[in-house]
């Protein structure tokens, strides 16, 4: 990131800044899955959780390291790294394991539900507000997920019913990332979590079939979905510290739209028009979520603003 565009970023409000972020990490774990996907025909799901792990785990540490972000182990070990640790390594069995057996626009399809879950247990749990609009917008965005998904057309699928488990576990790890004290560099949350789920892969390799013959073509591959998966751990911890999680949450939903495009492209999935309105849905709805928080951003601004003793008002508009 150059000085422009990173000024460019320091000047955007915490909101703005965070949903880029989740954008960025959306796109790099949707290109991420896609190669899994692939993999996962020649390897299982723990292999791969091992084998990308350490090369993620290795990238993160040095990175860490260069920028003096690595603090004591037992200084990290705060109960909210635990818990975030253990919602990660729970989604990424769960999800890896569906990913095998179901297209990868069903996969985020049914992912796209995490907001939901995690803005509930924000407005419960942390106190945070969310106005009707924005709880109505989110629940357009969920009818547009059940339009993708189209629930009881083919019976029930365990590994749907898999994935809503995920979900669950998904949740727990963003709100635990929202609870991490700010002293833990975001490096050091993103190394820590990376190495639980590399040790949960190596503990699965046996279980889930043994190890395969890797050649250096998936040994390339391998090393480019770590990289993105660095990339998507960094910038998602990012937008969950920075911004309200019940207005990030929704820019879930970008991910989306990469999973029906590399579906195409990749595997040929050719989405049907349901699909195709499904997303616009949800899609919509995270536009207007945004556009929502600008308004009662904007509201609260003015009514600060008309609240303030003249003589404040007065000597603001001098300054």
């Amino acid at each position: 990131m150059d000085d422009q565009s990173g000024i460019i970023l320091v000047a955007l409000s915490p909101n703005v800044r965070s949903c880029i972020f989740m954008m960025l990490a959306m796109a790099s774990f949707t290109v991420n899955d896609s190669i899994t996907k692939y993999l996962s025909e020649s390897m299982n799901t723990g292999q791969i959780m091992l084998l990308r792990g350490i090369l993620a785990t290795a990238v993160i540490l040095l990175i860490a390291r260069r920028r003096r972000a690595l603090i004591p182990v037992g200084e990290a070990l705060h109960p909210m790294i635990l818990l975030r640790a253990i919602g990660e390594m729970g989604a990424t069995i769960i999800y890896l394991i569906a990913l095998a057996h179901l297209p990868l626009a069903f996969t985020s399809a049914v992912f796209q539900s995490v907001p939901l879950a995690v803005t509930m247990c924000a407005a419960l749990f942390l106190k945070e507000t969310v106005g009707w609009r924005r709880w109505l917008a989110i629940t357009v965005g969920f009818v547009g997920v059940l339009i993708i998904v189209r629930p009881g057309t083919d019976g029930i699928n365990p590994y749907a019913l898999m994935l809503l488990v995920g979900v669950g576990f998904t949740a727990c790890r963003d709100l635990a990332t929202r609870r991490v004290p700010d002293i833990i560099p975001t490096l050091m949350i993103s190394a820590l979590t990376s190495f639980a789920v590399t040790l949960t892969g190596a503990a699965l390799v046996v279980p889930m079939g043994g190890w395969s013959p890797v050649g250096w073509g998936e040994i390339g591959l391998l090393v480019i979905a770590s990289l993105l998966l660095l990339i998507g751990y960094h910038f998602i911890i990012l937008a969950m510290r920075e911004g309200d999680i019940s207005f990030v949450s929704p820019f879930r939903y970008t991910s989306l739209l990469w999973a029906i495009l590399l579906g195409f492209v990749i595997f040929g999935d050719i989405p049907d028009m349901l699909t195709i309105i499904g997303s616009a849905i949800v899609v919509l709805s995270g536009i207007y979520t945004l556009y929502r928080e600008s308004v009662v951003a904007r509201r609260g601004r003015v009514a600060a603003s008309a609240a303030r003793p003249p003589e404040e008002a007065a000597t603001a508009k001098v300054e």
